[in-house]
């Protein structure tokens, strides 16, 4: 397994941005399917963003042209910018690893390795 770890969570207006990080601990990163999951309160864990390990990418509907996933293999970390927040897109946000990244739905198959989340609260 890898060690992953989130950042840039926060407080945030309707209309604003962030910026999540996820660093991996393992240099071997480049070889691994990332995904970007979360959960809102109430709600079941969903998968938000995919990207495959040649940068590929995919996205869930409800955040297809806001939300965009890169990768940096020098750096072993993944991001998520997230831009016009919602308020449903508040929830706990956590970077997977080594999963599947599949040509069909669902795009990404989660891997054993989970952060820790990060809290996103869009509200006004």
């Amino acid at each position: 397994q890898v060690q992953l770890v989130e950042s840039g969570g926060g407080l945030v207006q309707p209309g604003g941005s962030l910026t999540l990080s996820c660093a991996a601990s393992r240099s071997i990163f480049r070889i691994y399917a990332m995904g970007w999951y979360r959960r809102a309160p109430g709600k079941q864990r969903e998968l938000v963003a995919s990207i495959s390990s040649g940068g590929s990418t995919n996205y869930a509907d409800p955040v297809k042209g806001r939300f965009t996933i890169s990768r940096n293999n020098v750096k072993n970390t993944v991001y998520l910018q997230m831009n016009s927040l919602r308020v449903e897109d508040t929830a706990v946000y956590y970077c997977n690893a080594g999963g599947t990244y599949n040509t069909g739905s669902p795009s990404y198959t989660a891997g054993a390795s989970w952060g820790q989340g990060t809290q996103v609260t869009v509200s006004s």
